[in-house]
């Protein structure tokens, strides 16, 4: 897989993640919506940084879909808290991705190392049992 397709995979799985941290964060309350509210702003701030990242590789970046389908209905806090796992969990697929698809040393490597781990440390938050290298292969 060629960066630019690896890019451009990380972004519409980015632009998932901002959507559905916005379902999620509608069930919660407490410490668990401030967390999902911090997390949505840090997944903004990614999925800006991979689409400038797309644009500075002369790309255009693809727009984010209107709606995306969930993996399983989100009708409490238990399956929002469930949900945020599971986007957590995809998108540290999607950084494992990414990082196999670049350079030792460049932008997008950097990008995607930053992101898996914290995309694990997250998922983990919300209680997804890891496997010892998030996001890689089962």
């Amino acid at each position: 897989m060629s960066e630019l397709v690896a890019l451009k995979q990380a972004l519409a799985t980015e632009q998932a993640v901002v959507y559905g941290y916005g379902v999620a964060g509608a069930h919660l309350r407490g410490a668990d919506r401030k967390l999902a509210a911090s997390r949505l702003v840090t997944h903004q701030n990614l999925r800006d940084q991979l689409a400038a990242q797309i644009t500075a590789l002369g790309a255009v970046a693809p727009a984010a879909l209107p709606a995306y389908q969930l993996p399983f209905p989100v009708t409490d806090a238990a399956t929002a808290r469930q949900l945020a796992a599971h986007l957590e969990d995809g998108a540290a697929g999607a950084a494992w991705d990414l990082a196999a698809a670049t350079a030792a040393r460049s932008t997008s490597r950097d990008i995607a190392v930053g992101w898996l781990s914290d995309a694990a440390v997250a998922a983990s938050r919300w209680g997804a049992a890891l496997p010892a290298l998030p996001g890689g292969a089962s």
